[in-house]
């Protein structure tokens, strides 16, 4: 077996950031979406949006373009670690099994697909978190991207993430899912694209 290859994990964290930019404010609507119409939070209980394109229009009508960015930072924090630990992981487990692609099957690649994105997952999903606040509150969100994440693990913790299901039941969890899904083709043609092309470089 040779050495730790350093290039899948930057390149599939450079190919994560770019994808996730590229498709952010389609994310965006996702999570207004999925937010809105809710019992427990008062800013959240009107229902403002209609669809994807009804949030985009809007969003960019009342709060500006730059509100179609809101939580980009942690996003692409989330991308930076997660695409780089997930890829990067990915490929190196492979070559503990087989050294060559052409031995490669696909038991070993579903294996390794699943360890790489579990670890990956448990790792950067404190960024999205922070992601999806920021992006239900839009201009409303105050504090540093640090600072929220202490607020955040301290009042709430993870039992937090669960709520939206307790009072709203079981398909609130849903809600935002045709953005979502059309999101994921745009996504991952942008990150293979890029991830394809930084592999053909010499370096």
């Amino acid at each position: 077996m040779s050495g730790l290859n350093w290039k899948p994990f930057v390149y599939g964290g450079l190919a994560s950031i770019v994808a996730e930019f590229g498709t952010f404010p389609v994310d965006l609507t996702k999570t207004r979406l999925q937010v809105q119409g809710q019992s427990i939070d008062a800013r959240f209980k009107e229902i403002k949006y209609r669809g994807m394109f009804h949030a985009l229009f809007r969003i960019y009508k009342e709060e500006g373009v730059l509100a179609l960015y809101s939580g980009i930072a942690p996003a692409l924090l989330r991308q930076a670690s997660y695409g780089t630990i997930k890829i990067g992981i990915y490929q190196s487990l492979k070559r503990l099994f087989v050294e060559r692609l052409e031995d490669e099957t696909l038991l070993i690649n579903m294996i390794c697909g699943v360890v790489s994105g579990v670890i990956s997952s448990t790792i950067a999903n404190p960024t999205d978190v922070l992601k999806i606040r920021m992006q239900a509150q839009g201009s409303l969100f105050q504090g540093s991207m640090i600072g929220s994440f202490i607020d955040i693990y301290q009042q709430e913790g993870t039992k937090g993430l669960w709520r939206m299901w307790k009072h709203e039941g079981f398909f609130a969890l849903y809600k935002g899912f045709w953005p979502n899904w059309l999101r994921l083709g745009p996504w991952n043609i942008i990150f293979f694209i890029t991830y394809e092309q930084l592999k053909r470089l010499q370096i």
